[in-house]
């Protein structure tokens, strides 16, 4: 068997490049050349703020902090170590070593107890965050969000929207059908609300994950199947629920036209050949009305749940507030509800009064 060539390595800076930059760059050089031909890398959520993320051996060549985020590059007897810091106590560690044994005992060594204690509380769940990094590809990062029981909220919705949500609540994977959920209606309904108590709901046997730039997801083919696919290499196999808020461009009658290819993508990932052997949803939110959405997507079959999310009835919306001061015949969203209960009453506007006549 033959050998590789011996490479070198050029390292070109311009004043778009910082510090941490250099740092990042300067972990390839040992692995490009052939001298540390072995590569590990460990990404930690919830990193301690005291975490130094180096091993007892070896020195520090390199830092650089920025704006409170720290790099830095170590080396010792046939390694070399980059960490790097991100908001959120989000860390990254990569060795090069002349051994992969080398390697991976000075990750354990640098990452060691480095992460903070995580203690579940009952009102959150474990999220994940999409965004598409221009250098690093597709990044998902985990936050805790805080999740409201479905019995709490269930009074800030109609009678028929909180019938159709508790079925949805009391879902179990043997009895999805359809894999798009869409809840539509005005803004300020509670739609987001009812999301954070589904990932709790289904916290057992579905993760929740929300895309942050659903319109570079749709029209980047290479970040959608990063999204989609998962992990593989998971013990644990479970459903995901994708979450992809105010879409109202992507959904529209119009967007065949407008977004090009991305309305297929998002289709196909439901019930298309993308879809086939994933045990993925997609849950979408709009302010549009059902009529204004594109027929393909809430065609019969496509959607789990089709749901609109409209202000309480008058009836409802008095209960809720405890009195009737500054309501109109019609209702009022939640939002308004919230506004009013704070006496933030030059702030709302409340939902308009049904116009009367001009009846056909």
């Amino acid at each position: 068997m033959g050998t590789l060539p011996q490479l070198s390595t050029n390292l070109t800076l311009d004043d778009s490049d910082t510090p941490r930059d250099v740092v990042d760059a300067m972990i390839l050089a040992p692995f490009s050349t052939g001298e540390q031909p072995y590569a590990h890398t460990a990404r930690l959520p919830r990193v301690r703020k005291d975490a130094d993320l180096l091993p007892q051996e070896g020195r520090v060549l390199r830092v650089a902090t920025d704006d409170g985020l720290r790099s830095h590059l170590a080396a010792g007897d046939g390694w070399t170590l980059r960490a790097a810091r991100w908001r959120g106590g989000v860390a990254e560690v990569t060795v090069t070593a002349t051994t992969e044994e080398l390697a991976l005992r000075i990750l354990d060594a640098a990452t060691r107890n480095a992460r903070e204690d995580h203690v579940e509380r009952a009102d959150t769940v474990p999220m994940g965050f999409w965004h598409h990094s221009a250098k690093r590809g597709a990044q998902r990062s985990t936050r805790p969000i805080t999740t409201p029981s479905w019995e709490a909220i269930r009074d800030n919705y109609s009678a028929d929207v909180a019938g159709s949500l508790e079925r949805l609540m009391t879902l179990t994977p043997d009895s999805i059908s359809g894999r798009l959920l869409l809840l539509h209606g005005v803004p300020g309904t509670g739609k987001t609300t009812a999301l954070r108590a589904l990932a709790r709901a289904w916290s057992s046997w579905c993760q929740v994950d929300c895309v942050l730039d659903p319109e570079h997801l749709f029209h980047d083919s290479s970040y959608l199947m990063e999204v989609a696919i998962g992990d593989d290499e998971s013990e644990e196999r479970r459903w995901r629920l994708l979450l992809v808020e105010d879409c109202d461009e992507l959904i529209s009658s119009a967007a065949k036209a407008s977004s090009g290819q991305a309305l297929s993508r998002l289709l196909n990932l439901t019930d298309g050949l993308l879809a086939q052997g994933r045990d993925v949803l997609v849950g979408l939110t709009t302010n549009e009305p059902l009529n204004k959405l594109h027929p393909a997507v809430v065609r019969p079959g496509r959607c789990l749940a089709q749901i609109e999310v409209g202000p309480l009835p008058f009836a409802q919306a008095s209960a809720w507030l405890g009195s009737t001061v500054g309501l109109s015949s019609s209702g009022a969203t939640l939002a308004e509800l919230f506004a009013i209960q704070r006496g933030d009453r030059d702030l709302v506007q409340l939902t308009p009064e049904p116009s009367t006549g001009c009846y056909l």
